[in-house]
């Protein structure tokens, strides 16, 4: 398989790729291993790395993210965790932590997480060329922060795609040994 195939292979899973925003994710409360599922259910499309139950937990028990209620997971622990799934690649969780607070000092947890979603999906459609430009002044304010954010995310899409075609390429080396 030539790297052009690999590529277009790659875009239709770009094509597929859309986190949920903030109102969507379940707030009934899940529990570790249906909040593992739910997580790694929007990362499978572009061969992200799953986030594990002992990962969660630990990450709870460091304090990155708040304990479960009841050991059930609400909406806003699922959006920490889907956020630390995906950039856990290109910044340590002490990092991740950083970049929390920065946000929580001038966003509330939905808007800066659903900016992260559009954000990422922007990036995502850009560098695994389904468009030529990404699209520019996503979300309502401007801030430094948002700034940081945004060359987060720019790291995150070329880290994922960098991640998925060596994964298709292995892929079809094995099948053709």
């Amino acid at each position: 398989m030539k790297n052009a195939e690999i590529r277009s292979l790659l875009q239709e899973c770009a094509t597929a790729f859309r986190l949920p925003r903030y109102q969507e994710i379940p707030n009934i409360g899940l529990y570790l291993e249906q909040v593992t599922q739910y997580v790694n259910g929007f990362l499978a499309p572009l061969g992200c790395s799953e986030i594990t139950p002992s990962m969660i937990s630990n990450y709870v028990k460091k304090g990155f993210i708040p304990a479960p209620e009841k050991k059930q997971y609400h909406a806003d622990r699922i959006a920490y965790l889907i956020f630390i799934a995906v950039t856990k690649n290109v910044l340590s969780l002490e990092d991740i932590v950083e970049l929390f607070d920065m946000q929580k000092r001038n966003y509330t947890l939905p808007m800066a997480y659903d900016y992260f979603c559009c954000e990422l999906e922007n990036m995502v459609a850009f560098v695994f060329g389904l468009k030529e430009h990404p699209a520019e002044n996503l979300g309502v304010t401007h801030s430094e922060e948002k700034d940081f954010l945004r060359n987060v995310i720019i790291s995150v899409s070329h880290s994922m795609y960098i991640t998925a075609f060596f994964s298709r390429l292995k892929q079809e080396k094995a099948k053709q040994d």
